[in-house]
């Protein structure tokens, strides 16, 4: 008993991802399907920042924040995939402490920062949809780098705090934590500490920084469709629900499962393992399709990229 009150986090070195339970044999197939779709992620994530960059006609709010919106999902991706990957062809499948604690906090970094993201996206669509004329009034380019740039910030400040009380406490129960990344429910699971503090930090942080970012995000919307159903044409309401479409299916898609992942019953640890597949890489992989697809600027964007490569050629 001694031993397990003056044992702390510096006693252990490192963890052990167990990742998904299947046969060994079958590592070989997820390590081939994460290669798949990471690269399609790496693929799809860059190709949206190279046209965004390089086509002037797309210097606007909405694609500054796609921008940052794909260079978001390249790095969340980057900080889980590559690690999993290797873990299902080694033998060991250890992370260092200090490479968990590091892939924790750039992890909720990044998530934290998509949805301030995706709030701030969310208000463009609704000035350019109930505002139109003072569109370029309300989102300056001072205001949009304002709010990317204090999205990163609260992404920042939500990591600090839950890497700080996550790994400050006791690991002497197990170091075994029963995912396929540095997940804190199965860390805070593994702790022998008193996790009071670690639930207060967590349901603080819900209140003050992922909850205002939904509020934004319903609001906007409920003040959109308000709006688009006053608009007496068919075709003008079409073509006002085809600009939220996208943004509102990545956000239904995101919002969905990490709800699934951290607020329903723990009954089936695989089952959520394979939810947090879907906001860790199927979500990146599908973001650029969904917004280049239904997108005429983005499509025509890209056929002067391939013209002009095919011209020089």
């Amino acid at each position: 008993m001694g031993d397990r009150e003056t044992c702390n986090h510096s006693d252990v070195t490192d963890f052990i991802l167990v990742g998904f339970r299947v046969h060994p044999e079958l590592h070989i197939l997820l390590f081939l399907l994460f290669l798949l779709v990471y690269g399609m992620v790496l693929l799809g994530n860059i190709s949206m920042i190279g046209i965004i960059v390089t086509d002037s006609q797309l210097n606007t709010p909405m694609y500054f924040f796609l921008g940052n919106l794909s260079f978001i999902d390249l790095s969340y991706s980057t900080v889980i995939a590559p690690k999993a990957m290797v873990n299902f062809m080694s033998e060991k499948k250890t992370v260092s402490f200090v490479g968990c604690a590091a892939q924790f906090f750039f992890f909720a970094l990044f998530i934290v920062t998509e949805g301030f993201v995706l709030a701030a996206m969310a208000y463009d669509h609704f000035i350019a949809i109930c505002n139109p004329l003072l569109y370029n009034v309300h989102m300056s380019r001072r205001l949009c780098t304002q709010l990317v740039a204090g999205s990163y910030f609260c992404g920042w400040v939500s990591s600090i705090l839950q890497v700080t009380v996550t790994f400050s406490v006791s690991f002497c129960a197990s170091r075994v934590i029963d995912h396929f990344y540095c997940d804190s429910y199965q860390i805070e699971k593994i702790s022998s500490s008193n996790l009071f503090v670690n639930k207060m930090v967590s349901l603080s942080l819900a209140a003050f920084i992922i909850l205002p970012t939904i509020v934004v995000i319903l609001v906007s919307y409920m003040y959109i469709v308000t709006t688009v159903l006053k608009i007496p044409s068919s075709e003008g309401r079409k073509k006002a629900f085809s600009t939220c479409s996208s943004h509102l299916g990545v956000v239904s898609l995101l919002y969905g499962t990490v709800s699934f992942v951290y607020l329903t019953t723990p009954s089936n640890p695989e089952l959520r393992k394979v939810a947090s597949v879907v906001y860790i890489l199927v979500t990146p992989m599908l973001n650029p399709l969904i917004y280049s697809l239904r997108n005429k600027d983005v499509k025509q964007a890209l056929r002067k990229i391939l013209w002009k490569k095919k011209a020089l050629s």
